[in-house]
This record gives C-alpha cells, sequence and structure tokens, in this order.
C-alpha cells in the first residue's frame, strides 16, 4: 500500500513537471500569435476600406475618349455620319407615315366610288389633300376643255393623257427620300472606313513618335480607329433594309394609284358616253 502510494505521487510530479515545462514553453508564444492575429486583423481591415473609396476605373478607349483626343478631320467625320443616320431614320419614318396616310386616302376613294350616285359626288367626298382626288379632279378638268378642242383629238385619248400624267405625278411623289436612303446606304460604309485608315494613321504616328510599341500602346488607339468602321456599318445597313422596303411597298402602292387611274378613265367615258345618247 505504501509503495502504491508511493508511487501515485512521483507520477503526479511528473505530470506537473511535465505541465508547468508547457506552460513555460507556450507562454512566449501567446504575444506573437495575438501580434500576428491583430496584424491580420489590420492588414483585412486596411484592405477592406481601400475596396471601398477606390474609384472605379475609367476606360480609357472608346466614343468619348476617340472624340476628346481626336483631331477635326475624326470629329467632322463622326459627325457626318451623325447627320446621316439623322437623314435616313428621318426619312424612313415620313415614309412610313406617308404610307400609311396614303392607305386611308385608298379606302376612303373606294367607298366613294362605291356608294356615290356620280363622279362628282363620290369626288366630293374625298379629302382636299388626297392624291385620289388630286387624280380625278385633273380627269375632269381635261373633260370640261374638251370640247375647246373642236374634235381634234379623240376624249378617250385626251382624257388618258391627263389622268396618266397626274398619276405618274402622284407616283413621283411617294418616291421622295429614296435616293437619300440609297446614297447614304452606299456611302456611309465607305465614311467610316475613311475615318478608321486616319484614325490608324494618326495612332501609328503616336506610337512612333512615343518609341513604344507594345501590345498595349497599339491596340488602344487601333481599336479605337477601328469604331469608325462600326458606326459606318450601323448607318448603313438600316438605310439599305429601309430602303429595299419601300421600294416593295412604293412599287404596290403605284399599282394600286393605277387602278384607280385606269378605273376612272373607265368611268368618265361611260359617263360621256350616256350623256351623249341621251
Amino acid at each position: 500500500m505504501k509503495n502504491s502510494t508511493t508511487q501515485w505521487m512521483q507520477d503526479a510530479k511528473y505530470i506537473f513537471q511535465a505541465g508547468f515545462c508547457a506552460a513555460l514553453m507556450g507562454a512566449p508564444l501567446l504575444p506573437v500569435y495575438a501580434q500576428e492575429a491583430t496584424l491580420a486583423t489590420s492588414a483585412a481591415s486596411v484592405a477592406s476600406d481601400a475596396v471601398a473609396v477606390a474609384p472605379e476605373l475609367v476606360n480609357p478607349y472608346g466614343l468619348a475618349a476617340m472624340w476628346a483626343q481626336g483631331d477635326w478631320v475624326a470629329k467632322t467625320t463622326l459627325i457626318i455620319l451623325l447627320i446621316m443616320s439623322m437623314v435616313s431614320w428621318y426619312v424612313v419614318i415620313t415614309r412610313l407615315l406617308a404610307h400609311k396616310q396614303l392607305m386611308s386616302y385608298s379606302k376612303e376613294a373606294h367607298v366613294a366610288s362605291h356608294s356615290a350616285s356620280s363622279l362628282r359626288a363620290s369626288i366630293t367626298r374625298l379629302k382636299q389633300d388626297s392624291p385620289f382626288r388630286y387624280i380625278a379632279v385633273a380627269g375632269l378638268e381635261a373633260e370640261h376643255r374638251h370640247p375647246t378642242l373642236n374634235g381634234q383629238i379623240d376624249l378617250n385619248n385626251w382624257l388618258g393623257q391627263h389622268i396618266e400624267n397626274a398619276t405618274y405625278t402622284v407616283i413621283a411623289r411617294q418616291q421622295s427620300g429614296l435616293a437619300e436612303l440609297a446614297t447614304i446606304g452606299s456611302t456611309a460604309p465607305f465614311v467610316g472606313l475613311f475615318g478608321t485608315v486616319w484614325g490608324i494613321y494618326n495612332a501609328l504616328i503616336k506610337i512612333g513618335a512615343s518609341g513604344q510599341a507594345s501590345l498595349d500602346k497599339v491596340a488602344g488607339p487601333v481599336g479605337e480607329a477601328l469604331i469608325m468602321t462600326a458606326i459606318g456599318l450601323a448607318v448603313a445597313v438600316p438605310a439599305v433594309l429601309c430602303y429595299n422596303w419601300l421600294v416593295r411597298r412604293n412599287r404596290q402602292n403605284a399599282d394600286m394609284i393605277k387602278n384607280y387611274a385606269s378605273g376612272l378613265h373607265s368611268e368618265m367615258l361611260a359617263t360621256a358616253a350616256r350623256k351623249s345618247n341621251s
């Protein structure tokens, strides 16, 4: 019993000595660990503050930079492309509105010709600015002037000539703006290409003067100059597409106007024949 008690006391002594030594060895490391934790916390705080106050990166290239750094040739080219785009969209919008109005006039003329008791009554139902009224009035004026010719030309040819002239006048009005669209669609890419060539030329001069031909010095100015070509295409493609669409619509409108003029001609001849027989 005494031996076991002595053995237990020796083991407790060894455990106490081992714990005391471990405490002495770990104590000097605690300030180091605390200092490292404090530094890590400070670094994280500084990093978060830097992210919070860091300004947004500004793109040194693009339209704004190209306008600010470009010379008068580049700026003039951009202005020309902008004017071309505005003109093309103005023509497209006005032609769309004119087409819609022409459809309304056509419906009005169709209803008037089928519901009125006479040709003159159908004409009075048409609006003053209607192209169909213009054609009908031209036919009536020709019919009124025909007796003064003393039979030198028959009524059929006389009416046909005046109605046809009025018809082609109305069709010609429907073609307004198409020449501008065709011009813009065919020249805008080359205007943009000229701006690109001029921009690359100036970029190469600046690069040669600086003596730095690295990728970051070349890619920016050259890519900036290529924007001109993209702008030229953005102006030309809608103009060409709208031009083709308007040409097709104008062809259909011309057929519609000619059909009305042909019917008017036949009706006026029939009315004149009834008057002569009576």
